[in-house]
């Protein structure tokens, strides 16, 4: 999007990413609320960026789509009644808060220009790759 003079659909978006545009949508709904985006109205119309990419970090935007879970794993009971299962719920709480609260302090230092400049490194070297093998 950050590379595009016009604006991108929500089914453009939703295929660039493999979901589905109302995924995109309720996404997109998100980063306008933090304005991150914009939205144009109309048969030419679709989302642009309307953030200065080197001042938006991952923790804003974390924080923008409302600070979902950084983990897929976690305690499976969160109150069991076996005392073991206590002690290591215990002990698995601090590591994940402790390993949560690094990323997010990493995250304050990772802009999005950065990443766009990091993808259009990648996406030149994957473009040439290809011409060469052509």
């Amino acid at each position: 999007m950050a590379e595009r003079d016009t604006p991108m659909t929500s089914d453009a978006l939703a295929q660039c990413l493999g979901t589905n545009p109302v995924v995109v949508r309720r996404t997109m709904g998100l980063l306008r609320n933090a304005g991150m985006v914009t939205a144009d109205r109309g048969h030419a119309g679709g989302w642009r960026i309307s953030a200065d990419l080197t001042k938006v970090t991952l923790r804003q935007l974390h924080e923008a789509l409302g600070e979902p879970a950084l983990f897929a794993v976690g305690n499976r009971n969160e109150q069991p009644s076996c005392l073991v299962e206590q002690v290591i719920n215990a002990a698995l709480d601090t590591a994940f808060a402790d390993a949560e609260a690094l990323l997010l302090q990493r995250f304050e230092s990772v802009t999005l220009a950065a990443l766009a400049a990091d993808f259009a490194r990648r996406h030149g070297a994957h473009r040439a790759r290809h011409r060469h093998e052509a």
